[in-house]
């Protein structure tokens, strides 16, 4: 099983980008997929999730929330992340990640523990 973003790139500051989270080995429909990010310097962080197919809920950190959709294109098998009004401060190497376990509370979704696949990362700087 294997997870792959991409997408990433050079972006202005207020611009946009869409990564895409690709698999093969299994249907992305079944299981909750999400994004990290990992800025030079500083710890991963948790950056939203979508539930699996028939829930679709998503939920944000706090400082992507109103910029950043998550959404899934399941005829494609790929899970989409839309980053608009980018700002420097979201410069970092995203990665997909998804969960093939059972759901559980809101605040281990945000752990780097909850998610059994990783993908390798792409790269996202946003500079003038």
């Amino acid at each position: 099983v294997q997870l792959q973003a991409c997408g990433g790139g050079l972006v202005q500051p207020g611009g946009s980008l869409r990564l895409s989270c690709t698999t093969s080995g299994f249907t992305l429909d079944y299981y909750t997929v999400g994004w990290f990010r990992q800025a030079p310097g500083k710890e991963r962080e948790w950056v939203g999730f979508i539930r699996r197919i028939g829930e679709g809920t998503t939920y944000y950190t706090h400082s992507v929330k109103g910029r950043f959709t998550i959404s899934r294109d399941n005829a494609k098998n790929t899970v989409y992340l839309q980053m608009n009004s980018l700002k420097p401060e979201d410069t970092a190497v995203y990665y997909c990640v998804a969960r093939t376990r059972g759901r559980t509370i809101l605040s281990a979704m945000q752990e780097n523990s909850a998610y059994d696949y990783w993908g390798q990362g792409t790269q996202v700087t946003v500079s003038s």
